[in-house]
């Protein structure tokens, strides 16, 4: 691939991911270029000048390098759940966010020995029935050795089998998108699903279990894919034998109080719960309809009691610093990767701690000292950490 070609699909890609429009982009890099000139660059019939091409990289942050570097994978959109209303603008900038996030973390993942996604489980559960999801819901949780337990974590749980969780901000009308990166030879090497920033756990919970759904399920032409995956991720977050033990086999009356000690317990909304239960034939079709009509007078369909705290990712922080901590990349690129600056000691070299090493004894205690007391300033500013003690170091 032509070097014009590279900057061309990644100026593109970084234009649309921050949601600029060429105009827009003309005037954050103070009119050195045209919008027309800007057009030729991602059609890829001009190329940038080295100024320009500078100019560029400072605007999105990044080093000159990166568009001219050929893209590692292709990524693929296999679910994409929204409202028919997304405006197409905001789609293509979704997409190419994702796509550059997804990109990202398959060169983390190289560079820190973290397992691609050939093992991934994708489209490996068949159905041809609607009912067929609650089978591939407890297959994948036996395959993960989940048991019946509830999931205390479902970002937790997903980073832990090497799928990203990737959070966005996304206007309302998005609710959740499933991608894959491929390599040339078409082989998985990562997994994403994303959500919108600033929703509910719950509804955080249930997004990510219904994109796995997509994930992992191949669904017959004759299912409607969106209920197959929604049914799959209420099955998935509450199995149902663990449902008919908790609630029973048959209710003809339940208590709002009832439901919201089950949110809890599933980490699900009370309106997903409702659902569940209709499904599973616990609660009549006059009674599930009841409860919508209620949960709608309520308003409990913009804002329930007891709104779950959303889950936090740690894989791409906790990559991203021990790639920096052991000099695979720069202390610009984790704050790009982050989206933050950082506030963090300089990794050491080995040269310097050799250099450490010879130090007195004294000395050595004196500067771990220190950096104790440094670092319990640091923490007791956003937290009490007022255990940590010089102690705690392990001198080299």
């Amino acid at each position: 691939m032509s070097n014009s070609t590279n900057i061309a699909q990644r100026l593109k890609r970084l234009r649309m991911s921050r949601g600029l429009s060429l105009d827009a982009l003309v005037a954050s890099m103070g009119h050195v270029v045209t919008k027309q000139a800007l057009s030729k660059y991602e059609c890829a019939t001009a190329s940038p000048s080295p100024i320009v091409l500078n100019k560029l990289a400072d605007t999105f942050k990044v080093k000159a390098s990166y568009f001219l570097r050929e893209p590692q994978v292709i990524v693929k959109f296999i679910g994409y759940r929204k409202a028919s209303t997304l405006p197409k603008k905001d789609q293509g900038r979704i997409e190419s966010l994702v796509t550059e996030v997804l990109e990202d973390r398959v060169s983390l993942q190289v560079m820190t020995g973290w397992p691609n996604g050939n093992h991934l489980p994708i489209h490996a559960h068949r159905i041809s029935k609607i009912e067929d999801t609650e089978r591939a819901a407890e297959e994948l949780r036996t395959n993960w050795k989940l048991g019946q337990d509830q999931i205390s974590s479902m970002v937790g749980m997903l980073e832990d089998h090497h799928i990203h969780v990737i959070e966005i901000d996304a206007i309302d009308k998005f609710d959740g998108i499933c991608a894959v990166a491929v390599d040339e030879a078409t082989q998985t090497q990562a997994a994403g699903l994303v959500t919108s920033k600033g929703v509910s756990g719950e509804r955080q919970r249930l997004s990510l279990a219904h994109e796995l759904g997509h994930l992992v399920l191949k669904i017959g032409h004759n299912i409607d894919e969106e209920k197959a995956a929604f049914r799959f991720g209420a099955a998935f977050l509450a199995p149902a034998q663990v449902v008919y033990r908790e609630i029973g086999t048959k209710r003809d009356t339940i208590l709002s109080e009832e439901l919201l000690l089950f949110k809890k317990r599933f980490g699900m909304s009370v309106q997903a719960l409702v659902r569940r239960l209709f499904d599973l034939d616990i609660i009549s079709e006059g009674y599930y309809r009841h409860w919508m009509m209620l949960i709608n007078r309520l308003k409990w369909k913009r804002k329930e009691p007891g709104e779950l705290e959303p889950e936090q990712s740690q894989w791409l922080r906790q990559t991203a610093l021990r790639a920096y901590a052991e000099g695979l990349i720069s202390r610009e690129e984790v704050e790009r990767l982050l989206g933050e600056s950082l506030d963090v000691e300089e990794p050491l070299t080995l040269i310097e701690r050799r250099a450490f090493m010879k130090l007195p004894l004294e000395e050595r205690r004196r500067i771990l000292s220190e950096q104790a007391e440094k670092l319990k300033s640091h923490y007791s500013e956003g937290a009490d950490r007022s255990d940590l003690q010089s102690g705690d170091f392990v001198e080299y």
